[in-house]
């Protein structure tokens, strides 16, 4: 689906944020113009119900093969309108291809149950099941920082369980998204069944407000979720948040510190420009091996290249905007003023910044607490992995963790005190594979999104008895 423009409708310029280069330009749609895709969407959703699970499962696959065909110039476009070095977004695109293979597969296995009866005194010789349904029409929120990845787990999660998707892509980078809707409708999407809605906040707000729209998954920031369930809770729709993160890694004095520093370095500083809601944002190292962490740390940071993100070389291009850049600059700026010690990095230009690390820093500093959307690897220091434990609790987000140690028995411990979605032992925060569920507790959301959780989110249950039917 291209971005069609009408005479007098307002545009979002599509830019290079590491270039100002003009990438192109698309509608940004008003609340009327919401309001008629939504619902033409209700025709699309019966023509999906209505659709066999093989007959979904066959589309979603065509939507795979056609996608993976197009990985290199989907990957180009990403880059462009992204910012993130072109082989992330090469992966991005793969991933995307993965999650449509693997919702092919659970269109086919929504299963209902049966019940026994004769639990209960009296009903003895009926017999019930379940079935599994579709939602209705799902709105797919999707974020700048991986959108064909979050994309394809939103709206071949919800294909597959034969809703109708709308799709609101990143205001920022619309271009590649508005790629893929063109291959899904040449795979064969009934008309309707998948649209694409473009612009900012008032779009955001419309299809949450919308009273044909019958479920909302965002991935976005905290203060995003909560005005989204604010205005869903109206009509009483399903709201699946995953958001906000402040990933804490904790390295006790028996880790390989190498290869600790490597998971900051790769989960942090060198993957999606630090853009990722599970990269690791907090680092607290034991007394012991603190100082031998750090030099291991600035050694492999100093090796990273900061630039153009078309290069098959970069490791670091531009964060989303400018206005992006500066936010990192001025929360490192509150980092320093708290009493932390800037030990690499902090130069910024335009929308690039160079990968920042802070040693020294206050636990207690408000800004630590904070979610920094960028390339900052802040470190700390603990004397006890069990006040390591008791600082990364104390965030109020809780999406991953990670804990560095040679000791699995010490491991499984911190592992089960922290209060998140998933811990890494030996790795780091920056992991998400399509078939695990993925989300955390507390302001990151509390929903869980994979192949195995989104698909059976996005049905409900219908219970069936027939009475007598042991006669």
């Amino acid at each position: 689906m291209s971005a069609a423009l009408s005479p007098d409708a307002h545009v979002i310029v599509v830019r290079n944020p590491g270039t100002g280069e003009r990438l192109g330009e698309v509608e940004a749609m008003d609340a009327r113009r919401v309001a008629e895709v939504v619902e033409a969407a209700a025709e699309g959703q019966r023509a999906m119900s209505a659709m066999p699970a093989h007959e979904r499962a066959e589309l979603l696959r065509r939507v795979a093969d056609l996608v993976e065909a197009e990985t290199e110039s989907l990957a180009l476009l990403l880059a462009g309108e992204n910012g993130k070095p072109l082989p992330q977004c090469r992966g991005e695109v793969e991933a995307a291809v993965r999650i449509f293979r693997g919702y092919a597969g659970e269109a086919t296995r929504l299963f209902g149950r049966q019940i026994p009866m004769d639990a209960v005194p009296g009903l003895e010789r009926h017999l019930a099941v379940t079935i599994r349904e579709p939602l209705g029409v799902v709105a797919a929120l999707v974020p700048f920082n991986y959108p064909v990845e979050l994309y394809a787990h939103k709206a071949a999660a919800a294909l597959a369980a034969g809703n109708a998707v709308v799709v609101q892509p990143p205001a920022r980078c619309p271009l590649a998204l508005l790629r893929v809707a063109e291959l899904v409708d040449r795979a064969g999407a009934p008309a309707h069944a998948h649209q694409v809605v473009t612009g900012g906040v008032a779009v955001s707000q419309a299809l949450a407000e919308s009273p044909g729209i019958a479920a909302v998954s965002l991935t976005g920031s905290t203060a995003a979720g909560r005005e989204i369930a604010r205005l869903g809770s109206g009509t009483l729709k399903k709201v699946f948040l995953e958001l906000g993160g402040n990933d804490a890694l904790i390295v006790c004095d028996d880790a390989d510190v190498d290869a600790a520093a490597q998971a900051v370095v790769l989960g942090r500083l060198a993957r999606g420009n630090g853009q990722i809601c599970c990269a690791v944002k907090r680092v607290y190292v034991q007394d012991g091996v603190h100082d031998a962490f750090v030099e291991s740390l600035l050694g492999q940071t100093a090796k990273l290249s900061v630039g153009d993100q078309l290069l098959e070389s970069t490791d670091v291009g531009p964060l989303i905007a400018e206005e992006a850049a500066e936010r990192v600059e001025a929360a490192v700026g509150r980092l320093v003023a708290d009493g932390a010690r800037l030990v690499a990095g902090g130069g910024r230009r335009a929308a690039f910044v160079d990968p920042v690390v802070l040693v020294d820093v206050p636990a207690s500093s408000e800004a630590f607490a904070e979610e920094i959307f960028g390339p900052v690897a802040p470190v700390a220091s603990f004397a006890d992995p069990a006040d390591a434990v008791r600082m990364a609790n104390e965030s109020p987000y809780g999406l991953h963790a990670a804990v560095f140690t040679r000791d699995v028995n010490r491991a499984f411990s911190v592992a089960k005190l922290l209060d998140v979605g998933a811990v890494m032992i030996n790795g780091s925060t920056a992991m998400r594979a399509e078939n695990l569920p993925f989300g955390g507790t507390k302001d990151t959301g509390g929903h869980r999104e994979g192949l195995h959780e989104t698909v059976l989110d996005f049905t409900r249950q219908k219970t069936i008895v027939l009475m007598g039917a042991f006669g």
